[in-house]
């Protein structure tokens, strides 16, 4: 399977899910990539479970690389695809690729929560599902096969990562303040600003969220490991809905 035709199956509520082939060596396979087994095992570690293991290396390096190239694969692809947009267009629409949300989507999608190496701390606070952490496992991946393979071809394992965002046609408009979008839709609507009703469930340390929001007869639903994260994520799959009939 090459990376285009890689795809990243979503949920009702638009958010990816899949189970991991192989662990982590098999997924990248399976975008036509070999990475160094250690570095790849790098990338899953992340500070917590360093602390505990006597100050162990762990992944922000390869993360802060892995930034790097992100960044310069998703601005060199936005600038030759959309040659007619101004500065500030392209920046928007690099901001909703690179953004820890949809870093986090991938992440999930690809299974990487399972090959977390977590500190007992995180592990007990839902670590694994937490956004920040997801993103930074997905830029510290693409630092491992920048260091493994070549320029070239971590460039284009960006790309077919980022690729079901891409093939999403309401991304650039939901993903990056979906808040602000759906207020938007309401305002063209003639109607006020929508309420979002958020519960939370679990312990302290380790609650959960889950978020509606209501408009014209449209329904959002959202999950998250914090109030905001929820809400945000209702938002979208709300402007989602309405991507088709506005």
């Amino acid at each position: 399977m090459t990376g285009n035709e890689h795809s990243i199956p979503h949920t009702e509520a638009g958010t990816p899910s899949g189970t991991p082939q192989g662990g982590p060596g098999g997924v990248l396979r399976s975008f036509g990539v070999a990475v160094d087994e250690e570095l790849l095992q790098l990338a899953f570690t992340h500070r917590s479970w360093a602390y505990e293991h006597d100050g162990a290396p762990h992944n922000e390096r390869l993360e802060f690389l892995g930034d790097s190239v992100l960044g310069q694969a998703v601005t060199v692809m936005l600038y030759r695809t959309y040659p007619q947009l101004a500065e500030g267009d392209l920046a928007k629409r690099r901001a909703s690729l690179v953004s820890s949300v949809a870093l986090s989507e991938i992440a999930r999608g690809l299974g990487f929560g399972e090959f977390l190496r977590l500190g007992k701390g995180e592990e007990g606070t839902g670590g694994r599902e937490k956004a920040s952490i997801l993103a930074d496992s997905v830029e510290a991946v693409i630092g491992a096969v920048y260091l493994s393979t070549t320029p070239e071809v971590a460039d284009r394992f960006v790309l077919d990562l980022i690729k079901p965002l891409l093939d999403d046609p309401n991304r650039f408009e939901a993903s990056l303040d979906p808040k602000t979008s759906l207020q938007a839709i309401a305002a063209s609507l003639g109607m006020p600003h929508p309420p979002y009703l958020t519960a939370g469930t679990g312990p302290d340390h380790a609650k959960r969220y889950t978020s509606t929001v209501t408009l014209d007869g449209v329904t959002g639903f959202g999950r998250g490991t914090s109030k905001k994260v929820a809400e945000l994520a209702a938002a979208r799959d709300a402007v989602r809905q309405f991507g088709p009939r506005s």
